[in-house]
């Protein structure tokens, strides 16, 4: 075996099954109770919440599956053992100084993005 880590090595497939299933019950137990399912209500009733229920938990089921299957293709599994030691949303190749900051401007910049005064944006005819 090699000691790269692998997508598999992120989650395996059993863990995030067991979260999806987790998550279901949750929002199942969670929408039967709320529905009154532990109530005094009568059988039809009942079998109304509990059918919703299900069908809560089984979208739940499907949507934490979903989501968290895309989120894991998004990391690279080289990545995950790497120490950040900087700001992550910027580039490696980039290096921003306090001054040169977006919202940072000297008393000479043009604020107005380089429009004169009386140019509202507006197309001349």
């Amino acid at each position: 075996m090699t000691d790269k880590t692998r997508r598999r090595d992120l989650m395996r497939p059993a863990q995030l099954l067991g979260v999806a299933f987790v998550c279901a019950a949750f929002a199942g137990i969670i929408t039967a109770t709320s529905m009154g399912a532990f109530t005094s209500i009568p059988g039809d009733e009942k079998l109304r919440v509990w059918t919703i229920a299900g069908v809560v938990a089984g979208v739940a089921f499907i949507a934490v599956l979903l989501i968290v299957s895309l989120l894991l293709l998004a990391i690279d599994p080289a990545d995950v053992e790497k120490t950040v030691d900087g700001p992550v949303l910027i580039g490696h190749d980039e290096h921003v100084d306090p001054d040169d900051a977006p919202g940072a401007a000297s008393e000479g910049d043009d604020q107005d993005g380089g429009r004169e005064r009386g140019d509202a944006g507006s197309p001349s005819a």
